[in-house]
């Protein structure tokens, strides 16, 4: 891995349409999980995803490609800071048809480009290298749930 990208991915066993619906909810994996029912992402879209915690995060739909594709935007080392190129990184997932399943692949880019020190850059790439196995992880468990 470079300090500039951050690459995982998780074989779930749920229909590509059901993780497709939940990847497209914008910000799934920042925003608490009350504020995401019935969003949907829309190109060119922005939108706050809100964190009790971490606090919140303007995220930025760049690119769908439904059921496949979907790229986003978001400050993650700059929380409530309105979007810009220099605090952003973006965020694709990939989705692919794996027998019964299907295989999602997130890719975090543009860390090295961050404004600010090296010591906040390093510890983004550090908290989102050990963040983004516990929000897949989390991703899956809903995913591979029975419908209600």
């Amino acid at each position: 891995m470079s300090e500039d990208r951050i690459e995982r991915e998780t074989l779930i066993a749920a229909p590509l349409e059901r993780v497709w619906a939940l990847v497209a909810q914008p910000g799934f994996w920042v925003a608490d999980k009350a504020s995401l029912p019935g969003t949907v992402a829309k190109e060119g879209e922005s939108m706050i995803a809100k964190h009790a915690e971490h606090g919140d995060f303007p995220v930025r739909v760049e690119k769908v490609e439904p059921p496949t594709y979907l790229a986003y935007r978001w400050t993650s080392a700059f929380p409530g800071e309105e979007l810009r190129e220099d605090n952003s990184t973006l965020v694709e997932f990939t989705l692919s048809q794996e027998g019964d399943g299907t295989r999602l692949r997130v890719v975090e880019s543009g860390f090295a480009a961050l404004a600010g020190s090296e010591e906040l850059r390093t510890q983004n790439v550090k908290d989102h290298s050990e963040g983004w196995p516990l929000e897949l992880g989390a991703l899956k468990t809903r995913a591979e749930q029975p419908s209600t």
